[in-house]
């Protein structure tokens, strides 16, 4: 099965901690996601159908990080 991949811009994240929380967030739904702290952005691997891009931009946010 392919699994369609996006990267989105997330502000505020600055450490380790940040990043283990954004990618946590997106674990929980299923999806596999890997923060780039430099480039203020992570990339998500999810399965259509099961996941939308509208939840995990929702679950990022409920962490505390803006989606832009």
């Amino acid at each position: 099965m392919i699994m369609p991949t996006i990267t989105l811009n997330v502000e505020g994240m600055s450490c380790g901690g940040c990043a283990s929380k954004v990618e946590g967030a997106i674990k929980d739904l299923g999806a596999e996601g890997k923060v780039d702290l430099a480039a203020k952005s992570v990339t998500i691997s999810y399965e259509e159908g099961k996941v939308t891009v509208d939840a995990l931009k929702a679950a990022i946010e409920d962490k505390g990080f803006d989606v832009v």
